[in-house]
């Protein structure tokens, strides 16, 4: 059976409806940018469990890893993820996403995105 006779529709209906869900409950405690962050997780993991639903069995595992490590909540105290399991979650899920080769997946906070604006210095005058 070649890879593309496979059904993958239902495996990847279900990690799709896991993000979903976990980015519900998420919804509920976040607000700002660990909320942004959680929506571009989400947004990041959907289109890796499309993109890779007829690729090899290690890239599918690959996405299914990062899509557990996203939803499983390791480090919460409480309901909710913390922070910084939204900032492991990346880490793994920006792993994934280079081991993939889809940069263009990258997801970014604010603090790693680059200033748009150039910096002032000393010398510019800004400080007269």
């Amino acid at each position: 059976m070649t890879v593309d006779e496979r059904g993958s529709g239902p495996v990847t209906d279900v990690l799709i409806r896991k993000v979903d869900s976990h980015l519900a409950a998420l919804r509920t405690g976040l607000y700002g940018p660990e909320l942004e962050l959680a929506e571009q997780l989400a947004r990041c993991l959907r289109e890796l469990v499309i993109a890779t639903a007829r690729s090899s069995a290690a890239d599918r595992a690959l996405v299914r890893a990062a899509v557990h490590y996203f939803v499983l909540r390791r480090e919460s105290r409480g309901r909710l993820l913390s922070v910084r399991s939204l900032a492991a979650a990346q880490r793994v899920v920006n792993k994934a996403v280079r081991q993939l080769g889809r940069p263009d997946l990258l997801v970014e906070t604010r603090r790693e995105r680059p200033s748009r604006a150039p910096a002032l210095s000393a010398g510019d005058g800004a400080f007269r």
